[in-house]
């Protein structure tokens, strides 16, 4: 059972830090296009981040698997499954990270750039500005990284094989709850570990003061 839900485990390690990989950067180029002053870019940033953040991952999940099929015939294997999950997650995560990305840069008072006239913008923001929007998004940034800990489950409704999956066969197969408990421990020390990870980080961003 522990041998299954590790290999369970795997999958849902690699949903999660896929994700990251892709998400993390992804949501700083969707805000800065939000932030942009070309209106079309910043409409179109602004639209796609409600369309993501209106709708369910899971519909998405679906529409990213099936529609290569209905649109171009092509066909469905479990390599589209896990694609179509890592696309999903990474393009639905990338516009709650951008939001988040937006409220940290736009916190920032004006003066901080003011006071650094001395350097080029790119100095600025790498020097200055990045520190402290760093410092300012990390609860809410941590908040959504743990919830993606927990969505990585989501992954079961198209049939990748992540730990929620391997648990869900393991109950029917053995008619028995253990393997919940077990999948519900792996969670829980997972999103221990994260948790220990980002209070760290944050307290070595401390000397960042506002």
């Amino acid at each position: 059972m522990l041998s299954m839900l590790g290999q369970g485990f795997g999958v849902t390690l690699q949903i999660f830090f896929l994700t990251l990989v892709g998400s993390l950067p992804l949501g700083v180029v969707v805000a800065l296009a939000r932030m942009s002053r070309v209106k079309p870019i910043a409409w179109i940033m602004k639209f796609y981040i409600s369309v993501m953040r209106g709708t369910p991952l899971m519909l998405q999940m679906f529409f990213i698997y099936f529609a290569p099929y209905y649109i171009f015939g092509i066909p469905l294997s479990m390599e589209s499954k896990f694609s179509a999950t890592i696309v999903a997650f990474i393009i639905n995560y990338a516009a709650y990270f951008a939001e988040i990305y937006r409220s940290g840069i736009q916190s920032i008072p004006r003066g901080q750039y003011e006071a650094a006239e001395v350097y080029s913008r790119l100095q600025t923001f790498m020097k200055i500005v990045l520190p402290q929007v760093i410092k300012r998004i990390l609860p809410a940034m941590g908040n959504e990284i743990i919830t993606l800990v927990k969505d990585t489950s989501l992954a079961f409704a198209i049939g990748v094989a992540e730990m929620f999956s391997t648990a869900k066969a393991l109950v029917a197969s053995q008619v028995s709850m253990l393997p919940f408990v077990f999948a519900a421990v792996f969670y829980w020390v997972f999103n221990f570990v994260v948790e220990v990870v980002l209070g760290r980080v944050e307290k070595k961003m401390g000397y960042y003061h506002d």
